[in-house]
C-alpha cells in the first residue's frame, strides 16, 4: 500500500485495554512488518441453524448469528539480507529476535492483564481492531548450524469489539432479550409491552417483574424491566 510514492508498512499497536486506550506497558511502540503481505483476506461468516426436521427434504436456515470478522496475513521473517526493500527496526536481526518480539506482541499472556494484548493491525488508513486468533510459523530456510534464516508467519485476527461498543451498536430488539425502559409522561405500559414483544397481552409480566401493583398507572422518570417473555405462561 501506498500513499505519495511513499511505502506504507503494515504495524501492529499492542494494548492492555480492550477499549485500546492504553498501550501495552511492555510493547508500547508498535512493530512493523519487515515485508507487507502481497494480500490480505478478510473473513465474513453468518452462522445459520440448518438442521433439517425428520420428513422433510430440504431446510429452511435460520439465523442464529453473525460470527466475528477475520483478517488474515501471510508475511515473511528473512535473515538473509538478500530481499529488498527489508529492513526490520529491532537491534538484533536474526530470525529468531524477529521471531520473539512478534510472540511477545500478538501471542504470549501478559502478565498485569493476565491474556494476551488487545491487538491493532494498520496498514494506511486500514485499522482492524483485533486480537490474534491462529499462527502458524513455517520454517523454510536455515544456517548450517540449523538456525532459521527465513519463515514465513500466517497469522488470523479476529476483529474485537468491546462489549459496551458491540451492544450500542447492535442495539437489539428482539423480545427474547431484557430491556430496560424509562417512562415517559403518557406513557402506558400495555402499549410499551406491545411495541417490545409486538403483544400487549404480555403486560402482566410485565407488572410481575416490576413488582407494579397496578400496570394501569405507572409513574414517568420510572425505569421498568421487560424481560424474556414465557410464552408457555398464562396472559
Amino acid at each position: 500500500m501506498e500513499d505519495s510514492g511513499k511505502l506504507i508498512k503494515v504495524l501492529i499497536h499492542a494494548y492492555d485495554d480492550e477499549e485500546f486506550k492504553q498501550k501495552s506497558k511492555l510493547n508500547p511502540n508498535p512493530i512493523s512488518l519487515p515485508v507487507n503481505p502481497e494480500s490480505f483476506t478478510q473473513n465474513f461468516k453468518v452462522e445459520l441453524n440448518q438442521q433439517q426436521g425428520q420428513g422433510n427434504q430440504g431446510t429452511n436456515p435460520d439465523y442464529k448469528g453473525t460470527k466475528p470478522e477475520e483478517l488474515k496475513l501471510d508475511f515473511v521473517f528473512d535473515g538473509t539480507q538478500i530481499i529488498e526493500g527489508y529492513k526490520y527496526n529491532g537491534d538484533d536481526p536474526s530470525v529468531k529476535a524477529q521471531i520473539d518480539i512478534l510472540m511477545k506482541t500478538v501471542y504470549n499472556m501478559e502478565g498485569e492483564i493476565h491474556r494476551p494484548h488487545f491487538l491493532q493491525v494498520q496498514w494506511g488508513k486500514f485499522v482492524f481492531p483485533c486480537i490474534l486468533s491462529n499462527l502458524d510459523l513455517n520454517y523454510t530456510l536455515f544456517k548450517p548450524n540449523g538456525d532459521p534464516l527465513r519463515v514465513k508467519a500466517s497469522t488470523t485476527f479476529l476483529n474485537y469489539v468491546a462489549q459496551k461498543e458491540r451492544v450500542a451498536r447492535e442495539r437489539k430488539k428482539s423480545p427474547d432479550l431484557t430491556h430496560v425502559r424509562l417512562v415517559k409522561a403518557g406513557d402506558r405500559l400495555d402499549l410499551m409491552a406491545y411495541k417490545i414483544y409486538k403483544d400487549s397481552n404480555y403486560v402482566l409480566q410485565v407488572a410481575k417483574a416490576n413488582a407494579l401493583s397496578s400496570f394501569r398507572q405507572i409513574k414517568p422518570g420510572t425505569e421498568l424491566v421487560f424481560p424474556p417473555v414465557d410464552k408457555t405462561s398464562e396472559v
